[in-house]
């Protein structure tokens, strides 16, 4: 199967991809309440995510495709994505509750050049120097906004970093699939996946006495409902992630992560009253521009194919 006859709409596909990069940090922003306000370990916050993102596609899934939706083309590889995404989770929640935010957002960050490296190496994605720089550029926006304090090192600053690398193994898998499964079918995989995975690690965690993986149940209604939420989006989203990078290389979307910033600034003003400094809005700002750019480029493509 050629890569190359999949992507056919690629201003579509960076559509999905940002669309679905400014709604997921509400993912982290209910994690962190969670954690801080309701006292539940990492570990099981991240199984609450998995756990309810099956429940959240599995009924669409029977609805439109019957039991037989359930025999993949290729379950293992699905199931594969789906451990790959709750162990680059639980690391990004745990990191999350012993450094600070904006650190580790600024060490995940190196996530965008690994997934443009991976594509050019493995799927022969062109990467040219213009998208390179725009990559570059939209890193360096990040690290303003984020302001990280490089004050923690150590064991527990490589966290987000491990978190990088599966996050961008489970993105790779889902241009390496293809098209053999259809999105919801390899979303719904990747649920049962994750909860697996994360069963599994919750129950050896807690074995080990690791106070993040504590097993709890929601405390309140509220919790309750947030953590349905969270299963939600992520289930939801990450359709939309799955179906962008069949519409475009990854090396093209690689940059549209960047755009979790503006609405994770948004949401810590909201619901944290971290008001953005003129810094941070001059990184959203060149964020913005660094995606806006990367659209230009392809719309210029699609006019003169010869241009690069």
């Amino acid at each position: 199967m050629s890569d190359k006859t999949d992507l056919h709409n690629p201003l579509q596909g960076m559509a999905l991809m940002a669309g679905a990069m400014i709604v997921l940090p509400a993912m982290d922003a209910i994690a962190k309440y969670m954690a801080t306000f309701e006292g539940m370990s990492p570990g099981q916050v991240t199984f609450y995510r998995f756990f309810f993102q099956l429940v959240c596609t599995l009924p669409i899934l029977f609805i439109m495709f019957g039991w037989g939706a359930l025999s993949a083309k290729r379950p293992w590889m699905n199931l594969l994505r789906g451990a790959l995404h709750g162990a680059a989770s639980l690391l990004f929640f745990v990191a999350v509750k012993y450094m600070p935010l904006a650190d580790v957002f600024a060490i995940y960050f190196v996530e965008p050049f690994m997934l443009a490296g991976l594509s050019a190496l493995f799927l022969g994605d062109k990467v040219g120097w213009r998208r390179w720089t725009a990559i570059v550029v939209g890193f360096g926006g990040a690290m303003i906004v984020i302001q990280p304090s490089y004050a923690i090192f150590g064991w527990t600053a490589l966290l987000p970093v491990a978190c990088a690398f599966l996050y961008t193994l489970y993105l790779f898998l889902n241009r390496a699939i293809g098209e053999a499964d259809s999105p919801l079918v390899m979303q719904t995989m990747a649920g049962v996946g994750g909860t697996l995975f994360m069963a599994v690690a919750l129950f050896l965690g807690h074995q080990a006495g690791g106070a993040d993986f504590t097993p709890s149940l929601p405390s309140s209604w509220l919790a309750l409902v947030l953590l349905i939420i969270l299963g939600s989006i992520s289930g939801y989203m990450h359709l939309l992630v799955v179906r962008a990078f069949r519409l475009a290389p990854l090396s093209l979307l690689a940059p549209f992560q960047y755009f979790e910033i503006i609405s994770a600034t948004v949401l810590g003003y909201a619901l944290f009253g971290d008001f953005p400094t003129a810094s941070k809005w001059l990184g959203i700002a060149i964020i913005v521009g660094s995606g806006l750019f990367i659209i230009w480029r392809e719309r210029l493509k699609s006019k003169r194919p010869e241009a690069t």
